[in-house]
């Protein structure tokens, strides 16, 4: 039996309210996050990978390499985070892929090891996440099979929380505090 063919799916649509420009824009360590998220699927093995803009998408498209990935444009970016996942999902519905890793573009400790460590649970009904000292992170990895529903309740701010905590029997929670950082950049770290 072959491996499962796993997509990224990289969420980079929001306006980044609080942080007061779009996170997709955001210079970390001499990189734009968007273009640290990209390569982190990338480097974790994922093929291919969508990112989902939004806010600000034309600036982002003129000051960011994307090369290589699916770029696509979320128009009701401005309902929150669970329109850019459903966006994303569809886009992804037309290649022959088994799971989709989800990453957030506000994650830059996120590494490429946590997304190939989520791998190893990846297939069609496969439904993971990792975990940092205990508490649920990204990436997840949603099987095929889930998409659908996923999305269905994918709304506001929630993308694929809702779905997870319906489903916690079929979860696996992979620890990944040894190779990355989960935090979330909600404000520049000066504030």
């Amino acid at each position: 039996m072959s491996e499962p063919r796993i997509a990224g799916l990289l969420l980079a649509g929001g306006a980044g309210r609080r942080y007061g420009m779009p996170k997709a824009l955001v210079v970390v360590d001499g990189r734009q996050l968007v273009e640290r998220g990209l390569a982190t699927l990338r480097d974790g093995a994922c093929d291919p990978v969508v990112v989902v803009l939004g806010a600000e998408a034309q600036q982002v498209r003129a000051r960011t390499d994307l090369s290589g990935a699916t770029v696509t444009d979320n128009p009701k970016w401005h309902t929150g985070m669970g329109s850019s996942l459903r966006v994303g999902l569809a886009a992804l519905a037309t290649f022959p892929v088994d799971a989709v890793a989800v990453l957030l573009v506000d994650t830059p400790g996120v590494t490429a090891a946590a997304v190939r460590r989520l791998r190893g649970f990846g297939g069609r009904v496969g439904l993971a996440v990792a975990t940092y000292h205990g508490q649920p992170g990204h990436p997840v990895l949603l099987g095929r099979d889930h998409w659908s529903a996923v999305s269905a309740l994918a709304v506001g701010d929630v993308g694929a929380r809702r779905y997870l905590a319906a489903h916690g029997e079929l979860v696996t929670h992979v620890p990944c505090e040894d190779i990355a950082d989960g935090t979330d950049l909600d404000v520049p770290p000066d504030l």
